[in-house]
């Protein structure tokens, strides 16, 4: 019987799903989460606290919302600092501020305590099947001893340098998918207001040079009314954008090319799409043009 045993803070949309490919794969995995039944259902066995999740394993994943809360859950009173100790990995799996992670790699390599932060993408339907890719940084002797609890969840893993390169490196990625997903809702409201059969749109659109992850996996889908839930979402992106754009700002980098989306996604939540999936904004889109949808009603059950 496989004896490997993780913790595991934050089981949601993606947490959740991670945590059952790990428990599936014969890892132990005790969870824990403020919504009450989380780990039970990702069949984790349930934590009571941060504490103990701290005091019982010595290798621990975070899958959390921003940099705000993962800094609680690690360094805040009662957070893993405090229980954490040399010999511990903890490895962050949030789209999280480089500067933050940084910072808090810092503090705990003093204690002999291994951060390593692990960008995820792929969305909901790789996580569901162990098919992510991970983009991680950190200590190299560190990120290899691990490279066992990356093996279930992820079909690609690339080191991506030092600390922080993984989390730089999935807000590029989140940039360019919030681009192309905005521009190819825009696109497909306007095909849909000028009479054009969506289909051959997509058709068009996928063997030409727009050609995009959006055209190619997201609108096959949501042209039949399925939305793909549960994955990012659309606060989660406007929030991964505003971390894009402060980034660029730290580097001394105009950002040319943010306000389209980030017009979008908060377009989006404001007309109350912000906590369902960021493939939503298509329909905020389409609100605002004349009450575009993009596929009939009873296709959604309405």
């Amino acid at each position: 019987m496989d004896n490997r045993k993780i913790g595991f803070i934050g089981l949601g949309n993606m947490g959740g799903r991670m945590t059952r490919c790990l428990v599936d794969a014969g890892i132990h995995v005790m969870g824990f989460d403020t919504q009450p039944g989380a780990a039970e259902r990702a069949g984790a066995r349930a934590a009571a606290s941060i504490r103990e999740v701290a005091e019982e394993n010595t290798l621990i994943l975070m899958s959390l919302p921003d940099s705000h809360i993962v800094e609680q859950v690690v360094t805040g009173k009662d957070g893993l600092g405090a229980y954490c100790r040399a010999g511990h990995t903890i490895v962050d799996l949030s789209t999280a501020a480089a500067s933050s992670t940084q910072k808090l790699s810092a503090t705990l390599q003093q204690r002999g305590i291994h951060y390593i932060d692990a960008g995820i993408s792929g969305g909901a339907a790789a996580a569901e099947k162990g098919a992510l890719t991970l983009m991680v940084g950190g200590d190299r002797e560190a990120i290899q001893a691990i490279e066992w609890v990356f093996a279930p969840i992820a079909s690609k893993v690339v080191v991506m340098g030092d600390s922080g390169a993984g989390h730089i490196t999935k807000l590029l990625n989140n940039f360019l998918n919030a681009v192309s997903l905005a521009a190819t809702a825009e696109v497909m409201v306007a095909g849909k207001k000028a009479g054009l059969d969506l289909q051959r749109l997509l058709e068009v659109l996928n063997s030409s040079s727009g050609v995009n992850f959006a055209t190619l996996n997201r609108f096959p889908r949501i042209v039949q009314g399925d939305y793909l839930e549960g994955g990012l979402t659309g606060k989660l992106m406007t929030k991964d954008l505003v971390l894009y754009a402060d980034l660029l700002h730290q580097l001394g980098m105009a950002s040319l090319n943010t306000a389209g989306p980030l017009a979008s996604f908060g377009l989006a939540t404001a007309l109350g799409y912000g906590d369902v999936i960021s493939n939503r904004v298509v329909d905020a889109i389409g609100d605002i043009s004349g009450g575009v949808r993009l596929h009939a009603p009873e296709q959604e059950g309405e």
